[in-house]
């Protein structure tokens, strides 16, 4: 039997999506700038150079960049040795659920709730009941922000009173902000429950518990017990399908967060992104015939492209690529390594949310003859390895191999 490791790097766009003009990204291009800023010596912090990727780039990911856009991809310019393209989302999202979802198969076929852009964020009505419900004598925020900012403006205050930060962004997100100790992590998961109770009706798709630690300002720091709330999917996504077949889905990062637990066999967390590599790695090592190990790697995103960080992104890129031969070195016959992303996040582009962009995928397999897919969509990934772990067809998307 196969296996299959499907690597999500979180925010790792490669620009064109067609219809990115409607959410205001037209021209974004997460990968393709970053490229561009190194080989104009504009993201020097803690590395120099033009953007050095030559694992991936031998994957194919600068031809995926140049078909998704056009643009052009300075120092990614290697003949592919492995299956490439360029994947189009269909969800009506640039958010994490909507692509995990989709490359796991299922498209989401509803719009997700947004909070307004107003100071209020959230409505009274339900702020009100979130306070009864959870115990609480108020919030702080109710805001739309970024989470340093958030925390960095109102951290000794909330520590102070004791009341949690609430805050928003262009996503469909309610988001809690709260000390570990001085609050308390399972509280402040316990509220996250509540709040779950009343806004994943309207279809926010996530409650995010974002603990942190410190005593002023200059000292927070967000931990690695995140933890999100999500909607379950609409029916069953690609880890159900493999369960229900004998399989396990190995989860490592926030996989089991976004599927809402859902076909989840095992959960493998880290305190950062090299951590889930080392965990992807013993994976690769010692994953059973039949397994499918899904990854997030969330710091592109959350410590690079929210808050605008271009150096820090090409730093975390180059990272990775370093360490993608421990990966791909220990696939034996039969398997199949995808690589690709949930949505783009281009830490050159304006304010600090997501973009929308189409994604690489990159697909590696012994035996498996180099091959240019051209543009699939997203949940014809999920199909792909579905036909590749012998499962029956879903109802979305189509195999590619």
């Amino acid at each position: 039997m196969a296996r299959v490791f499907l690597l999500v790097l979180d925010s790792v766009g490669c620009g064109g999506a067609p219809d990115a003009a409607a959410f205001g990204d037209e021209g974004a291009n997460t990968l393709a700038h970053i490229a561009q800023a190194c080989a104009a010596g504009q993201a020097e912090e803690g590395r120099s150079g033009v953007l050095s990727l030559p694992n991936l780039d031998a994957l194919g990911l600068g031809a995926a960049i140049r078909l998704a856009s056009g643009d052009a991809t300075p120092g990614l310019n290697a003949e592919s040795r492995g299956i490439w393209g360029a994947a189009t989302e269909v969800s009506q999202g640039k958010d994490t659920p909507s692509g995990h979802w989709e490359l796991a198969g299922v498209p989401v076929p509803w719009d997700w709730h947004y909070f307004p852009r107003t100071d209020p964020a959230f409505p009274d009505d339900l702020m009100a009941r979130f306070l009864q419900e959870a115990g609480l004598d108020g919030t702080l925020g109710n805001t739309h922000s970024s989470g340093m900012p958030v925390l960095r403006a109102l951290g000794e205050e909330h520590i102070k009173t004791g009341q949690p930060i609430c805050y928003t962004s262009v996503d469909s997100v309610f988001q809690i902000a709260a000390h570990e100790t001085h609050f308390g992590l399972e509280r402040l998961f316990d509220i996250c429950k509540v709040a779950a109770g009343i806004f994943h009706p309207l279809k926010v798709g996530r409650i995010i518990a974002r603990p942190f630690v410190g005593e002023t300002s200059e000292e927070f720091t967000r931990t690695a017990n995140r933890k999100d709330f999500a909607i379950a999917p609409p029916e069953p996504t690609l880890c159900d399908r493999v369960v229900s077949m004998g399989g396990r889905t190995l989860a490592v990062g926030k996989i089991s967060d976004i599927f809402a637990g859902h076909g989840i066999s095992e959960v493998f967390k880290g305190k950062d992104d090299m951590a889930l590599v080392d965990h992807t790695v013993d994976l690769v090592r010692n994953a059973k015939d039949g397994d499918f190990v899904f990854a997030n790697y969330v710091e592109f995103d959350s410590l690079y492209g929210h808050p605008r960080d271009v150096s820090g992104y090409a730093r975390a890129l180059e990272a990775f690529d370093r360490r993608l031969p421990e990966i791909t070195g220990g696939l034996r016959e039969g398997d199949l390594m995808v690589l690709t992303a949930d949505h783009g996040n281009d830490p050159t582009w304006t304010g600090s949310d997501h973009t929308r962009e189409r994604v690489p995928v990159l697909m590696l397999g012994p035996g498996l003859p180099p091959r240019d897919l051209g543009h699939i969509g997203f949940a014809d990934v999920g199909e792909t390895i579905a036909a590749h772990l012998g499962l029956p067809p879903g109802d979305h998307g189509r195999t590619q191999l």
